[in-house]
């Protein structure tokens, strides 16, 4: 090992696993490692996490990768910081113990309280100061219904103890020992609480949804200085002082590892979720189809850069329904395997995975998951067929409202994530969206993103046009199926998902 060689780190602390990647120089992987989660669902439409158990895996990932590239604390040029967004922690700054579990950005427990805002006429005062609809999925509400439902978040705000924040937040908090309570911009515009225009708190949701201010982090730029890790979580004998120098949400942390740099780049992660960001550089475009406006990214005393997204929540999930719950894949990998099984006896099935509600565009938390088309000679093949289908039918959803907003067509769509390693999940893709998509060599895109706004604060890289050399194009797809085919499909998939909406209140 070269003992003066130096390493970007990346924590992506993800929403079912913790992983660490260590990269060098040209943007390779040096080494990582990667650890699950548990998931809990207490009730229906509930999903939560432990925060010490997200805190002490990301930790061990941490010293593992370490380990395995045999690096010492002081080759760490600086480490990024990459997190599930919307999901939040409270609690004691004293103890460093969580008043109650994280709640997941997938629950949907403050269904009701949303539509009482929305009754209210609050969706104009939201959406014009966050960018955001009013929906249970961003943190805002999540952090009221602590306060209001936990006695002992009420007794430690009483006692001026609590504090609140994002799984980044949490995670710097850590790592420094309680010196650091910040996050970044990109993780402050999804919790329905931060204006993105003023680039502040905004105070009058702050006041609507009685979130005291006291409670919530500092906010800075996606790339500076945050602060040192305390040497002892690297190793017993680390002494070397590794500065948090790059934060962002994990969907624009993926963008920004695409290097859609530029106004009206487009990519998308199909992860545990699906997540279309498209750069609309320093101008906020406020969605008249149902995305939301977001910060992109901002880079020190640099003006913000502002993207419209679209929000799948059930993707790389529904392929794990159909390995854990159901049980009819041993993995991933098979599912490509059984897609080519189905083409040779073709059948009319869909699959609407809405287990927890509709996302963008349709924005229906009484959505609920459903098959149609099934027959007597319906196959396993074709269940796994649907399902990732689905995952390719509710982006092309996203990609339609898009397109719309800006007022012209995509023809080029950058991939990341697990589920895009599927060939046939690509084509299928590229063909119902009738777009050109690019897969890169590395899609751990969102991990790179992080360390590139890590290593461009600290000097280890110098220039966007130093980074685009990092990471080439692997594989691409162009369209195969005929538009008479697509717009069948399109035709089925429409009628599919309007017979799921509000399913949980009409039974």
């Amino acid at each position: 090992m070269d003992n003066t060689k130096k390493y970007i780190v990346s924590l992506d602390s993800g929403t079912t696993s913790c992983r660490t990647i260590i990269f060098d120089q040209n943007g390779n992987m040096v080494s990582s490692a990667q650890t699950e989660f548990t998931q809990y669902f207490p009730q229906s439409g509930w999903v939560e996490h432990d925060a010490i158990e997200i805190w002490t895996t990301q930790l061990g990932t941490l010293q593992s990768a370490k380990s395995r590239a045999n690096i010492k604390s002081h080759n760490m040029a600086a480490i990024g910081i990459t997190n599930q967004r919307e999901t939040v922690v409270l609690w004691d700054k004293e103890t460093g113990l969580p008043v109650y579990n994280a709640i997941v950005w997938q629950d949907r427990r403050t269904s009701e309280y949303c539509d009482e805002l929305i009754k209210q006429g609050k969706a104009n005062i939201i959406s014009s100061k966050t960018g955001l609809i009013i929906n249970p999925y961003f943190s805002g509400t999540k952090i009221r219904w602590i306060l209001k439902n936990v006695p002992e978040a009420a007794q430690k705000l009483q006692e001026h103890k609590l504090l609140a924040g994002t799984i980044d937040t949490w995670l710097i908090w850590k790592l420094t020992d309680g010196k650091v309570h910040a996050t970044d911009v990109t993780n402050a515009s999804r919790t329905m609480l931060y204006n993105i225009n003023t680039l502040e708190w905004d105070q009058e949701i702050l006041d609507l949804l009685e979130i005291p201010r006291e409670i919530l982090p500092v906010v800075k730029s996606s790339s500076e200085l945050y602060g040192t890790i305390n040497p002892k979580y690297l190793s017993q004998r680390a002494t070397a002082a590794v500065p948090i120098m790059g934060v962002a949400g994990d969907q624009q942390s993926s963008l920004f590892g695409q290097l859609c740099t530029e106004p009206g780049m487009v990519k998308n992660t199909y992860g545990t979720g699906c997540f279309t960001l498209i750069n609309t550089g320093e101008r906020a475009i406020f969605s008249k189809n149902k995305l939301v406006t977001t910060i992109a990214w901002k880079l020190g005393n640099q003006k913000p850069i502002y993207a419209l997204e679209g929000s799948v929540f059930i993707a790389g999930s529904g392929i794990k329904w159909l390995r854990d719950s159901i049980k009819v894949i041993y993995n991933a990998q098979e599912c490509d395997f059984y897609c080519g099984l189905a083409d040779q006896e073709p059948q009319n099935v869909y699959m609407v995975p809405s287990f927890t509600g509709l996302g963008a565009p349709y924005w229906d938390s009484s959505s609920r998951g459903a098959i149609f088309g099934l027959e007597r000679g319906t196959k396993r093949e074709h269940i796994v067929k649907a399902t990732i289908e689905a995952i390719a039918f509710q982006s092309n959803d996203l990609l339609s409202a898009m397109q719309k907003d800006i007022g012209k067509k995509i023809n080029i769509m950058k991939v990341d994530g697990g589920a895009s390693n599927s060939n046939y999940l690509m084509q299928f893709q590229s063909s119902i969206s009738d777009v050109t998509i690019m897969r890169p060599t590395n899609i751990e895109t969102t991990a790179l993103g992080a360390a590139y706004l890590a290593g461009s604060a600290s000097g280890f890289w110098k220039s966007i046009d130093e980074l685009k050399k990092l990471n080439p194009i692997d594989k691409s797809f162009s369209p195969v199926l005929s538009k008479e085919v697509v717009n069948k499909k399109l035709k089925g998939w429409q009628e599919a998902v309007k017979r799921t909406f509000n399913w949980t209140n009409s039974i």
